[in-house]
């Protein structure tokens, strides 16, 4: 039975995942930014790609959700504050894998803040079907590059 199948039937655990999952975390967070993130450039996932995985990982609390198969589906990042990176491979869209993550960061961590590219109208609709509201926008990214972030949090 495939992961996709399997999950109308299992309730996956939220687990850790370790350093020797990095490259596979790294391939989730490419395959979902290819497929949400297309007002991004090939050069700008190329200058992202071996920051995420050579600091941004060890900077969080990771967390993930395995199939029946072991594979790792989707994964987030939390800091003491917030939901610092969120991605669910792509075949495993709408399959509940993010919101189970989410759940695990409002519930079990007191988490209530997250941001979002608001170029990425699909997110900021996910989060907002959570609870979430935008309280602020700054005109760029963290890294100072022209990619709206949307601030938002739980009321």
């Amino acid at each position: 039975m495939s992961d996709t199948t399997a999950m109308k039937f299992i309730d996956y655990p939220i687990s850790t995942p370790t350093s020797a999952d990095y490259p596979v975390l790294i391939d989730i967070w490419e395959a979902a930014v290819r497929t949400t993130h297309d007002f991004l450039q090939e050069e700008h996932i190329q200058h992202f790609k071996p920051l995420i995985l050579n600091q941004y990982f060890d900077a969080v609390d990771l967390f993930c959700v395995r199939g029946g198969s072991g594979r790792i589906m989707g994964f987030m990042g939390l800091s003491p504050e917030m939901v610092e990176m969120l991605f669910v491979h792509p075949h495993y869209f709408g399959k509940g894998i993010g919101k189970k993550l989410m759940e695990y960061a409002v519930q079990k961590r007191s988490i209530r803040k997250v941001d979002v590219n608001e170029q990425n109208p699909d997110a900021l609709a996910f989060y907002q079907h959570l609870g979430f509201e935008v309280k602020r926008r700054s005109p760029l990214d963290g890294l100072g590059l022209p990619f709206p972030i949307l601030h938002l949090e739980l009321p």
